[in-house]
């Protein structure tokens, strides 16, 4: 199976720059998507041989989430177990035979970390939700987690230390999801891997000169682990401030 996550920054904007031609090229089983930011109606998508999930923000043009998947799920889900963080979008789980697929636009801890303790709860609560799943099958969770994990996974680590995306904080509470039976899977692949990021500001001309952030992940329970088979980020495709990473896992 090919799976592919893409923060868009703006689904129409996106269309408007290239998004349905890599759609068409890439292919694959399961494509999900952050930060939409729509509301239901603003869009329609003709994307024959998928079946389209959507969860929108409360807030107009904000956030939002898509999952859009050739096979039909046995069951879909907004949100997780808490209503507090249900009004964003900001997840969509789809439950298939053998695993559960979770699309996650994490929230971001904003300018002078002004959200650092919601995002702190988020996680707490994220990984509970997800330890749920787990007791019950298999989980791929994507999306934008909004963490770059590791010094390696950054251009300016030592300038960026208290910043949003690379405080302890954030990082530890990554490292918490790992502990708790979570792979990153292009680190499983890659783990001296210098440069690939998936994520880089508008400003300073930082994709230009590959000044970026692999803030963008494939992370599976450790009972797939043996299952991946490849995990790739498409650093060439524009379209939006991050590009498409992708999970090549054999679950047929």
């Amino acid at each position: 199976m090919k799976l592919i996550s893409w923060n868009v920054n703006g689904l129409r904007a996106c269309v408007e720059k290239g998004f349905l031609d890599f759609f068409k090229e890439i292919d694959a089983d399961i494509f999900c998507v952050q930060e939409t930011k729509l509301q239901e109606g603003q869009i329609q998508l003709e994307l024959p041989g998928y079946y389209q999930y959507w969860n929108y923000a409360d807030k107009k043009g904000y956030s939002g989430t898509a999952m859009f998947t050739k096979k039909e799920p046995l069951k879909v889900s907004y949100g997780m177990h808490k209503d507090e963080h249900n009004h964003e979008g900001r997840l969509i789980t789809a439950e298939f035979e053998q695993f559960y697929m979770v699309t996650c636009y994490t929230p971001n801890s904003q300018n002078e970390l002004a959200r650092l303790p919601y995002r702190i709860q988020w996680e707490a609560d994220f990984r509970e939700y997800l330890g749920e799943l787990k007791q019950k099958k298999p989980v791929i969770v994507t999306g934008d987690l909004n963490v770059a994990h590791q010094e390696i996974d950054l251009k300016n680590p030592k300038t960026n230390r208290k910043n949003a995306g690379f405080t302890d904080e954030e990082r530890g509470e990554f490292t918490k999801l790992l502990e708790a039976g979570f792979v990153d899977s292009f680190r499983y692949f890659y783990p001296e891997q210098e440069g690939v990021y998936s994520w880089w500001s508008y400003r300073f001309q930082a994709r230009a000169k590959n000044a970026g952030w692999r803030i963008d992940y494939f992370c599976v329970s450790e009972d797939l682990k043996e299952a991946m088979q490849d995990a790739k980020i498409h650093t060439q495709v524009m379209g939006s401030d991050h590009c498409p990473v992708e999970l090549d896992i054999d679950l047929q």
